[in-house]
């Protein structure tokens, strides 16, 4: 014999506009548009799962084939013969449809040629396809003419959950009404309502959990009743529920968040083992973590009575005390860390390891320093930053010791002359030892030892003043004695030198060209440049620059930096004439040119002829011209040292 129980989701299943709850925009405008007839021939109803799209249909067919009334009403009797049967699923004009199932075009076939025909009995031939976005795109082109002129007795109803699956043409001609997730609140009144109605007793904990498990879905949250009440006697409590759901207490979470506070990792680590122990997810522990900080977080930035947050209101008590534990950048922070471990848990299988380490990595966050700080110079002053509820470490002892400067002087690269003397002590910074930014947070945690120095950080560092290094450039000589200059002696001062204009060479005094080493070699190399510059070849124009170039005679061997073989196919025919060009004009002699490859790009700067950076004069109106003159470009130049290496002409492009 069939048993007569019907689970609580269809038993107070909504009969009525009224009656739905969470979406009052959507039943107000449907009433409103039965009310004046304004009855349109399609409708989507799309939105989270369990919140009414169906059941707002269904009240909808009622309400146009209610036989109260000669014409539709805005809320159906709920007696009535079609009323009846619409609510029983076995009208013969209200057709349901599981679009996952009939998705073909031949089911829209079939479609198309029913509502030829009219009603059997009632005002309207309506069709609700559940599901509508799993319909097929042919499926969906062959419905489209019925859809825009559909006779006046058939109205489509579409139901799903992915409208943006629905095509856009579809979509266009019907009113789309989106629905909403109930609220945490809606859901608590209905759930108490409910457990009410059928004569159990609830803590209120019990339901918060419910409805919280419900996730903004009604359905959801009676489907966990229905089970939570089938393994009680009378009373549900919250120890229940949360046996039931697999969710661990709110307790728990908020221990663990005190122990990453406090930097415990051995504590964290053990607790992790105890839920593990007790059978807990870790998957689900995390996504129970996440939403905890997600709460903890808008506790803290818009206080623990705010609407956002839909808790109960023990659980509002709990977050605001963790939320006063820590600032929002580290609550941020800490989110970002467990929703990255729980994305990771997903689809790797060492659950329990991804676990520890998100949580190990939530500890160690705690010692991170806000940019801010550094920026603020704060530690360049030896100042150490004190974060909110942390009191200052009560320091022991002597000041830290830094260790004793030396006098630096800055190596020279020639010997042209002595080096600048040394600044006596006297005149030497004396600005407080900066703290480095580990040994700021290890005392801002109070973790300072007798003797100043951060347990398990580095000493303070002092500065001292010698060359200033900086990325890229060459590093200054390590050794000890390399800087050192003694203090009892006397260093003269660099006696100034004065240079007498060269002679100006005649032609009988000017020496043969030598191989690699003629300045005449380097000339030609940059009159082949500018050339190749002024015919929009820059890229190739960069390559001579950087190559190796040798005069022998009438012939100019240039070795670029790339290997042979790609060296015919760089440096093209056309490049070819424009530097031959180029060189016999500049010589006034017939200049033979050789291109060769397989020039290290690193040797070229030690070749006299080849250096890397060219002192040539550029080409008037060239790109590289107009670059050298800006005076940002200038600027940098003088400053940091920097180079021209490529120019993109964009007016040229244009």
């Amino acid at each position: 014999m069939a048993s007569g129980y019907q689970v609580l989701a269809r038993k107070y299943r909504p009969q009525r506009f009224v009656d739905v709850i969470g979406q009052e925009h959507a039943t107000d405008t449907l009433k409103n548009a039965l009310t004046q007839g304004r009855i349109a021939h399609g409708y989507i109803f799309s939105g989270h799962r369990g919140i009414g799209k169906t059941t707002v249909a269904r009240i909808l067919a009622m309400a146009l084939n209610c036989r109260s009334q000669e014409n539709p009403v805005a809320e159906p009797c709920g007696v009535c013969d079609s009323c009846v049967e619409i609510r029983e699923g076995r009208s013969v004009d209200v057709m349901e449809i599981d679009a996952a199932t009939n998705r073909g075009i031949d089911e829209v076939r079939e479609l198309r040629e029913a509502a030829r025909y009219r009603p059997a009995r009632d005002r309207y031939k309506i069709w609700i396809l559940d599901e509508a976005h799993q319909i097929t795109e042919a499926a969906f082109n062959a419905l489209l003419k019925t859809l825009e002129e559909p006779p006046a007795h058939v109205v489509f109803m579409l139901a799903t959950t992915q409208p943006e699956d629905i095509p856009q043409t579809i979509r266009s001609r019907c009113q789309h009404f989106s629905f909403r997730a109930v609220r945490f609140a809606q859901i608590m009144q209905q759930l108490r309502d409910i457990v009410k109605s059928e004569g159990i007793e609830a803590d209120e904990d019990a339901l918060a959990l419910l409805a919280e498990a419900g996730d903004g879905s009604m359905r959801d949250a009676l489907s966990l009743m229905d089970q939570a009440i089938a393994g009680i006697d009378t009373h549900l409590s919250a120890a229940h529920v949360r046996l039931l759901v697999g969710s661990s207490p709110s307790s728990t979470l908020e221990e663990m968040m005190a122990s990453i506070e406090r930097g415990a990792s051995q504590e964290v680590l053990e607790r992790v083992d105890t839920l593990l122990a007790e059978g807990q997810n870790p998957s689900h522990f995390a996504a129970q973590l996440v939403r905890f900080l997600r709460n903890a977080i808008v506790a803290k930035v818009a206080g623990s009575d705010s609407a956002l947050l839909q808790i109960s209101s023990e659980e509002r008590a709990r977050t605001a005390r963790v939320a006063a534990m820590f600032g929002e950048e580290d609550l941020t922070r800490h989110l970002q860390i467990m929703l990255r471990t729980h994305g990771e848990l997903g689809y790797r299988n060492e659950q329990r390891f991804l676990l520890e380490l998100g949580l190990l990595k939530m500890v160690h966050a705690q010692r991170l320093l806000p940019l801010e700080q550094l920026l603020s110079g704060q530690l360049l002053s030896g100042q150490i930053p004190q974060s909110a509820g942390n009191t200052p470490p009560a320091t022991r002892g002597s000041a830290p010791l830094s260790p004793p400067s030396r006098d630096l002087r800055r190596e020279t690269t020639g010997a042209s002359g002595p080096a600048a003397p040394a600044q006596p002590n006297s005149q030497r910074s004396t600005s407080p030892p900066s703290v480095s930014p580990f040994a700021a947070d290890s005392a801002r945690k109070g973790n300072m030892r007798s003797d100043g120095v951060p347990e398990g950080g580095p000493r303070p560092v002092t500065p001292i003043s010698g060359p200033q290094v900086i990325m890229g450039s060459a590093a200054p000589d390590s050794r000890p004695d390399a800087f050192a200059i003694p203090q009892t002696t006397a260093v003269a001062p660099a006696p100034e030198l004065t240079l007498a204009p060269a002679p100006q060479a005649t032609e009988s005094d000017r020496p043969a060209p030598s191989p690699a080493s003629s300045p005449d070699a380097a000339a030609l190399r940059d009159a082949i440049c500018t050339a190749l510059e002024q015919a929009n070849q820059s890229m190739v124009a960069e390559m001579v620059e950087d190559a190796v170039v040798t005069l022998t005679g009438s012939e100019l061997s240039l070795r670029l930096a790339v290997p042979e073989s790609a060296a015919s196919v760089t440096f093209g025919q056309a490049a070819r004439r424009i530097a031959a060009t180029a060189a016999s004009n500049f010589a006034g002699k017939t200049i033979t040119v050789k291109i060769s490859g397989g020039a290290a790009a690193a040797s070229t700067a030690g070749q006299a002829g080849a250096a890397k950076t060219s002192s040539r004069p550029q080409a008037a109106g060239t790109a590289r011209a107009r670059a050298a003159q800006d005076p940002m470009v200038r600027k940098m130049q003088e400053t940091f040292g920097a180079e021209i290496r490529t120019v993109m002409d964009l007016q040229r492009e244009k």
